[in-house]
């Protein structure tokens, strides 16, 4: 899908526009909002992160996670998504990346009382990019529906959770393997991911903080390398793929504190079977929030937590885009001292930019230094609104 085709989309009713708006920004907090005068009339998008919750669960204290339930939605929540990236090879060397992510966002806390088909209380956007890193080149599109009439949605058992024809889905009768499939233009993806390392909480046995006060915290866990294989097509070409995967799942209500930014999230595969997370809450007077944190999963999978002190991160190269005119850092040194890790992450191509109603930088990194491996970051908070 177009970036225009996506605004088209999202004009169709200036209560699902305004609805996509504030449900980006829960969903992307920190991104910059581009578009018409609707766009316009909204605060920032960290302000609209902290709006109004009433009516919404909230996180407010760890609890055990229950699968394969919370693999599906939580509808009492006001936003959550489901965030698949993953580098890939055929058997040519051909280097490739790709992201499938699905959001599903609350209109409001109750389901709406009409009884037409097409009456929800929540829209799903997705999001589809591929890295073509032997020809230097990033496709990237976006959709947004309403969750009615099969449009979209997502359920618990059999998992699945789709956007017309872009799919994460179980194959069979347990959450894995799972079908990733997109396909858009002249690029298209049909992977299996097979069974990895077990989930990780994130943060506080799941519960992450993302600022303070009661409740701004998401529950949050990763599946940080899932065995991948399948298909990728492109520019008429049909590779026979194999690597790994990263899926990451949160939901939450509201989470970011009043003075962040944006946030760098690296999700890192390193060759010693180790895997690293870590988001970087920048504040808006470019200070590290102190709340920024991580993980260590260790190839046997077991995890230890990192904090904002555990860790440094230095970027060394920046990227302009020629479309938003966001400076993104390209090249980063990432240490954890005290986990054995000083690395150097690049881009493995810089412009890895998705724009449309929302502007991010999202793509697959190179590591090297003392762990050589792949990743994946995620850069927001650097386009400006226009």
């Amino acid at each position: 899908m177009t970036a225009r085709r996506f605004r088209r989309a999202a004009s169709r009713g200036s209560t699902l526009r305004r609805a996509l708006l504030v449900g980006l920004a829960a969903a992307l907090a920190g991104c910059g909002v581009r578009g018409g005068d609707p766009a316009q009339s909204l605060a920032a998008p960290e302000e609209a992160l902290r709006g109004e919750a009433a009516g919404y669960a909230r996180a407010l204290a760890p609890r055990p996670f229950a699968f394969p339930r919370d693999h599906g939605p939580h509808p009492e929540f006001r936003t959550e998504w489901w965030y698949v990236t993953g580098n890939l090879r055929a058997a040519d060397g051909r280097r490739f990346g790709f992201q499938l992510t699905f959001f599903q966002v609350a209109l409001a806390p109750e389901a709406p009382a009409r009884g037409s088909a097409f009456a929800t209380r929540h829209v799903v956007m997705a999001h589809f990019a591929l890295t073509d890193v032997g020809a230097g080149r990033f496709r990237a599109a976006q959709r947004l529906e309403r969750a009615a009439a099969g449009l979209a949605g997502a359920r618990g058992e059999p998992f699945a959770v789709w956007l017309d024809d872009w799919r994460l889905a179980s194959v069979g009768a347990g959450f894995l393997p799972l079908r990733v499939a997109a396909a858009e233009g002249d690029a298209a993806i049909d992977l299996v991911l097979e069974e990895g390392k077990p989930p990780t909480p994130q943060g506080d046995r799941g519960l992450s903080r993302k600022g303070p006060g009661e409740g701004n915290a998401s529950f949050y866990y990763s599946m940080t390398r899932l065995p991948a294989r399948g298909v990728v097509r492109v520019a008429g070409r049909s590779f026979e793929v194999r690597g790994a995967a990263w899926l990451d799942r949160e939901w939450s209500t509201s989470a970011l504190g009043p003075d962040v930014a944006g946030w760098d999230w690296f999700a890192l595969q390193l060759d010693d079977g180790r895997d690293v997370m870590f988001y970087r809450l920048r504040r808006k007077d470019g200070a590290d929030d102190p709340l920024s944190a991580g993980s260590v999963v260790g190839a046997d999978g077991r995890a230890a937590r990192l904090s904002a002190a555990d860790v440094s991160v230095t970027p060394l190269r920046f990227w302009t885009s020629p479309t938003t005119g966001a400076r993104y850092p390209a090249a980063w040194r990432f240490a954890a001292p005290s986990r054995g890790i000083d690395v150097e992450v690049r881009a493995a191509l810089d412009a890895q930019e998705l724009t449309g109603l929302v502007d991010y930088w999202e793509g697959a990194v190179d590591v090297s230094g003392s762990g050589r491996g792949v990743g994946y970051v995620e850069m927001t908070g650097y386009a400006a609104r226009r």
